[in-house]
């Protein structure tokens, strides 16, 4: 899954999203509050991991911003506040669960695993292209012959390149969907995963095109 981490705290913050992206999942991580809201107006995360203490904008302030437009991703409050109050407060703003620091990682992986069930227990939205179906909500790519094994990296470009719709995404934004915006890795990666993911869905009526110093584009054969 493709996860927002919005905390203040550097050490905090890097412990995170080194956790999670451990468990496989991409982190788009913020330190400050305008720049995590004005991030949240328009993207796909699937969770929101959010710090209510932040500089510019507090994160009640952006919880209620999302729920007022009609966002109701998942949303962890993180904060030092323990009183029952504040978490009332956090709760009433449009939380969907609540954890105070200090916390264990043992903890914080609950709460996600918890969080990232009621994502995947969302009504079954499928795409087609080719001969393949992507299952939105798990994620899973089936064939003719039944579920294609493919690596979640991969998959994570197949479902970015397939929600393109036949438009030509930047290596970048490639990027920024395999590992989360700001993550320290340089675009060439992409030509791996390009590589790979394009010899395993060929044998099913879908190629990948490369636009040279523009991007990619993926779309169904002929």
């Amino acid at each position: 899954m493709r996860i927002v981490v919005v905390e203040d705290n550097p050490s905090v913050a890097k412990g995170i999203r080194y956790h999670l992206q451990d468990a496989g999942h991409a982190v788009d991580l913020f330190h400050d509050g305008g720049e995590a809201a004005d991030f949240l107006s328009d993207d796909s995360a699937d969770i929101v991991v959010l710090d209510i203490n932040l500089p510019q904008k507090d994160g009640l302030t952006i919880l209620r911003e999302m729920r007022g437009r009609g966002d109701y991703r998942p949303v962890l409050l993180l904060t030092a506040r323990s009183e029952t109050e504040d978490k009332v407060a956090g709760l009433d703003a449009g939380a969907d669960d609540y954890l105070s620091k200090p916390f264990e990682m043992a903890e914080f992986n609950a709460r996600i695993r918890a969080l990232s069930r009621r994502v995947t227990e969302q009504p079954k939205v499928t795409r087609a292209i080719g001969r393949l179906h992507f299952d939105v909500a798990s994620r899973m790519i089936e064939g003719p012959d039944g579920p294609l094994s493919i690596p979640r990296r991969e998959v994570a470009l197949f479902e970015r390149l397939l929600l393109a719709e036949g438009r030509i995404v930047s290596k970048q934004l490639l990027l920024d969907s395999l590992y989360g915006t700001g993550a320290d890795v340089d675009e060439p990666v992409v030509e791996v995963y390009v590589s790979r993911l394009r010899k395993r869905l060929q044998p099913h009526g879908v190629l990948i095109t490369v636009k040279r110093g523009l991007g990619y584009m993926m779309q169904a054969t002929p």
